[in-house]
């Protein structure tokens, strides 16, 4: 069964940093290396917050809460690195991967703050590998800052595209438009479970 997600759908857009590199674990796995902090906004709030490692008991219930989970290269970073964390498995709640679909549909990658600049006509604040070492040097705060700003940048970047049905992008001094297909975005199929009990 195919439903269209509610109007008041509850979205939380997040992004997440590390304390350490991939070259400092040797291994690609995100799960190998140590949260930082994840950033998120939440629309039944319309707020963002940030939770370190040691406040991650109370983001939980609000990604247990989501109708939808939205990241930018969030299937192969971000929900892997906090399943590492997570009690259950957040790969069962519903969840968009922005860099996924430009993929699925434009045939290759791109980074986020080529999306930025593209479509929004703005700049990310910085780079991750910046934001490992942010944190390494005790600027705890600029990398939540950081971090609240991919958010931000990502957020708006899906705003645009429901809106429009593409992206743009900069590149070799060149702005890119492309189509993007968002028509199933806020759709999700359900199973159809018949229930042999009266409830």
């Amino acid at each position: 069964m195919i439903r269209i997600l509610p109007l008041d759908m509850r979205k939380i857009v997040f992004d997440t940093e590390t304390s350490n590199l991939f070259s400092d674990v040797g291994s690609p796995d995100p799960a190998a290396l140590e949260l930082s902090v994840v950033a998120i906004y939440d629309s039944a709030s319309d707020s963002y917050q940030p939770f370190l490692q040691e406040d991650l008991a109370a983001l939980w219930p609000i990604l247990e809460q989501a109708d939808l989970l939205i990241g930018f290269n969030s299937e192969h970073f971000d929900i892997p690195l906090l399943n590492k964390y997570y009690p259950g498995d957040l790969t069962k709640i519903r969840s968009l991967d922005i860099l996924k679909e430009i993929k699925n549909s434009f045939g290759r990658r791109m980074k986020l703050d080529q999306l930025a600049e593209g479509t929004l006509g703005v700049n990310k604040s910085g780079k991750g590998i910046d934001a490992t070492l942010w944190w390494r040097e005790g600027q705890r705060e600029k990398v939540v800052d950081y971090c609240l700003d991919d958010v931000r940048i990502t957020k708006a970047i899906y705003d645009y595209a429901i809106a429009n049905k593409h992206l743009k992008f900069k590149e070799g001094g060149e702005v890119f438009t492309f189509p993007l297909d968002t028509s199933k975005w806020e759709i999700s199929e359900e199973n159809n479970i018949t229930h042999t009990l009266p409830f």
